[in-house]
């Protein structure tokens, strides 16, 4: 999946792969084995990538031993995985133990509303696994539109939902003319 998020971000950026190579002192033919997922680069290669297109480093390295199954492939993933945002925290309550058997938390999230219960209570706290591709039911952290959600995921025939688990169970299509960003990945307990 990295080799996937410098190719995205390296063409969206107009910059071939000669002038990445160039630019980072990778060999061209290394350069296309990491982009076609055949390698990965290393820690020091993807600072060099990073710094040459411009992104920020830690955003490709939470997809660094991530990949990609065919159900994520036929819903555009890569297209809605973000790698020159991050989340923007405006309140921080305290730390908290992060469960031994969730080591991938990178965060943990106040539920702030009730869109979720019962699955997840109003006042409770989710762990967050940065930039993971979702499978379909999936419980997942979203910028949809520029408001941060809470949501269950379903993808069908190359199409993207979310929903609540409230009462009334609340379905959103997303669609191209929609910002939607996938955060990352909600973990179980």
């Amino acid at each position: 999946m990295i080799g996937d998020m410098i190719a995205k971000a390296r063409k969206e950026k107009n910059m071939t792969k000669t002038e990445l190579a160039k630019l980072t002192d990778i060999n061209i033919g290394h350069l296309t084995h990491i982009e076609k997922g055949e390698r990965n680069p290393s820690h020091k290669a993807l600072k060099s990538i990073c710094k040459a297109l411009d992104i920020p480093y830690q955003q490709l390295m939470y997809t660094y031993d991530k990949s990609i199954n065919e159900d994520q492939e036929n819903y555009d993933v890569i297209n809605h995985i973000s790698y020159n945002k991050i989340l923007a925290v405006n309140s921080i309550d305290d730390f908290i133990d992060c469960p031994s058997n969730l080591p991938s938390s990178a965060i943990a999230l106040k539920v702030n509303d009730n869109s979720m219960e019962p699955r997840f209570k109003k006042g409770s706290y989710v762990f967050i696994e940065f930039n993971t591709p979702l499978n379909s039911k999936d419980y997942g952290l979203f910028s949809l539109n520029g408001e941060i959600l809470i949501r269950k995921f379903f993808a069908r025939k190359g199409k993207i939902f979310l929903r609540t688990e409230s009462s009334d169970a609340t379905e959103i299509p997303i669609t191209n003319e929609d910002e939607f960003y996938i955060i990352g990945k909600i973990l179980s307990k």
